[in-house]
């Protein structure tokens, strides 16, 4: 087995590895917004509506900490 033959099967199986990769990070996408974990829609408006007063998508949790923490 010479360099290239081995070149060829480590090509061919990363190929595989990061099709497998891929499939799984879809997977996960689709459930997470399936789930309702995350809007994904929202996400991908955020491109169209790029205005500096345009509302955030999500609130940041550590603001939202710090409001409460000074209203006590």
């Amino acid at each position: 087995m010479d360099i290239r033959e081995l070149q060829g099967y480590a090509s061919f199986f990363m190929t595989i590895f990061l099709v497998v990769i891929l499939y799984g990070y879809i997977i996960h996408l689709y459930r997470s917004e399936k789930k309702g974990e995350r809007d994904y829609e929202k996400y991908g408006n955020m491109a169209l509506d790029d205005e500096i007063d345009s509302a955030p998508i999500e609130q940041n949790p550590k603001t939202q900490r710090e409001k409460t923490e000074g209203n006590k």
